[in-house]
């Protein structure tokens, strides 16, 4: 296991990212502000919905496997019982890690999920968000990074 600070400088250092979850109408939505700050920050980022054809103003994309030329990383931000099959698809495609967003409740995490991918060769994070951690943070999510390092919600480890 690696130090969680090392996991979100590997993560981060990738520029092509799928984030799930993002809402066509939730611009205070958690996979809307990741997918905003990523891009504002130069990465070539990929909204994920199933349900509408523009989120952001930009192209989505009904599952990852629909995204031209594919992603190196995955930040998931629906439900948790979703993760599982985004686990899955992230194996077929090839992406070695994945995010699995969590901020004061229980966000997007699913053990199963975390533990079947790192059982089929993924760095999974199963907590936290990008936006905690340096190029993407800021000083609020810098703070609930700490805060929500005491409850657990981000790992120490992954």
């Amino acid at each position: 296991m690696q130090p969680i600070k090392d996991a979100a400088a590997d993560f981060l250092t990738h520029k092509r990212v799928a984030v799930t979850g993002v809402s066509r109408n939730g611009a205070s939505h958690g996979s809307n502000a990741v997918y905003q700050r990523l891009r504002d920050r130069g990465y070539e980022v990929f909204a994920v919905n199933p349900n509408t054809e523009k989120v952001e103003g930009d192209a989505a994309y009904p599952d990852l496997k629909s995204i031209p030329g594919g992603v190196e990383t995955v930040v998931i931000g629906t439900r948790p019982e979703h993760a599982q099959a985004t686990v899955e698809e992230c194996a077929e495609l090839g992406i070695k890690q994945v995010w699995m967003h969590r901020g004061p409740g229980g966000g997007s995490v699913s053990k199963d999920a975390a533990e079947w991918g790192r059982a089929h060769g993924m760095t999974v994070i199963d907590g936290g968000c990008p936006l905690m951690f340096e190029p993407t943070s800021d000083t609020g999510h810098k703070m609930m990074r700490w805060v929500f390092g005491l409850s657990g919600n981000v790992p120490r480890n992954v």
